[in-house]
Parts: C-alpha cells; sequence; structure tokens
C-alpha cells in the first residue's frame, strides 16, 4: 500500500514539471525563429545623389588705371643757405671765446707742428646764464697723423672757475687738427702741448 501511494505522488510531481519543461523549450524555439527572422531582414540601401562641383575659373583682373592727362608740375628746387657761421654754430649767443694756444709747447726748428682745425667750445649753458666766466688750459699730445690723443687737465689750478669749464674744453680740443711735426723727414708725436680757453661774456658782463 505504501509503495503504491508513493508512485502516485512522483507521478502527480513529475507531470507538472514535465509541462513544465515542454512550454519552456517551446519559448526557447520561437525566440530562436524571431532573431532569425530580424537577421534576414535587408538594410535598405541609402543612395547619395551625385552633385556637380561647379568651379570658378574666371580670373577678375584688376580695373585698368587711366593714365593722367596732365603730367604732375615739376618740383621747384629748394634754396639752401650754405653760409653758415661757425661761431654761432659753436657757441651760445651773446658770448666769446678765446681758443690761442700757449706757446710752452713749440720749439724752434724746420717742420714745426702748426695748428690747422680749431674749434671754439660751447659756451656751458649753467655759467651763460649766471654771468661766469673764465678759463681752461688743457694738455694733450699731438700724434704723428696731427690728431690729439689724450687730452687732460694737468692742474686742478689750470681751470678757473673749477668744475664749469673743463668738460666743454676737454671735448672741443679732441676735435683739433694740426700739422705734424716733422724731423729728419720723419712725422713724430709732441707731448705736453697746451691750449688755452678763455670764456668772456659779451659787453663786460661779470
Amino acid at each position: 500500500m505504501s509503495s503504491l501511494v508513493r508512485t502516485l505522488i512522483g507521478v502527480c510531481a513529475a507531470v507538472p514539471i514535465a509541462l513544465g519543461l515542454f512550454f519552456l523549450m517551446n519559448s526557447l524555439i520561437d525566440r530562436q525563429f524571431e532573431q532569425d527572422e530580424i537577421k534576414a531582414q535587408k538594410v535598405a540601401e541609402i543612395v547619395v545623389p551625385d552633385k556637380e562641383i561647379e568651379t570658378n575659373r574666371k580670373e577678375e583682373l584688376p580695373e585698368k588705371v587711366e593714365d593722367p592727362d596732365e603730367p604732375p608740375p615739376d618740383m621747384e628746387p629748394l634754396d639752401f643757405d650754405t653760409d653758415l657761421d661757425m661761431s654761432t654754430a659753436n657757441m651760445a649767443p651773446a658770448v666769446a671765446v678765446n681758443v690761442s694756444i700757449n706757446a710752452s709747447g713749440l720749439s724752434s726748428g724746420d717742420g714745426e707742428y702748426l695748428p690747422i682745425v680749431k674749434v671754439a667750445p660751447i659756451y656751458p649753458r649753467r655759467a651763460q646764464t649766471r654771468g661766469i666766466t673764465g678759463y681752461c688750459i688743457v694738455t694733450y699730445t699731438v700724434t704723428t697723423t696731427g690728431a690729439i690723443r689724450d687730452p687732460y687737465v694737468e692742474n686742478e689750478s689750470d681751470c678757473s672757475p673749477k668744475g664749469i669749464f673743463e668738460r666743454a674744453s676737454l671735448k672741443a680740443a679732441a676735435k683739433f687738427k694740426y700739422k705734424p711735426r716733422v724731423v729728419d723727414g720723419q712725422a713724430i708725436e709732441v707731448a705736453g702741448v697746451q691750449n688755452k680757453f678763455t670764456y668772456e661774456l659779451e659787453g663786460g658782463r661779470r
């Protein structure tokens, strides 16, 4: 009796399981068919119409410039005043500077050095506005080419007032030009040549 009951219970339990497996297999088969149908569908072709590109090969030429009816008038030459007063160019107005050479550097004999170009210094503006006058002695060497080398103020007493006329005197002396001294047909240097610059205001202003 007990074995029969067990058999009935097993049959009753197996029937639902078998039906469940049957329906599960059936649903899997249906899904596989649906996927095959989707893959089998043909993708629509995309057609791009041909477009003709037009190339503009026409070159735009610049407009022709018409020739002027009349040529431009000739320019009149400009007149330049070539008469330049060196004393006006090198010195401030209403001043006078004496650039006389000191005889202490000269000696007797043939072919002595001689000054060719002597440039007047520019009167310092500070001294001019304050009415300051004075002098400055510059010492230098005349080279074999007649140029000036190493201009300097030897002593503090060589320039008066001190610190006023030294700079202007040194700049002017550096521009001097000499005929060099010649001994036995050879140009030689002359050291210790001195030049005294005297700074005075016109009209006797002190």
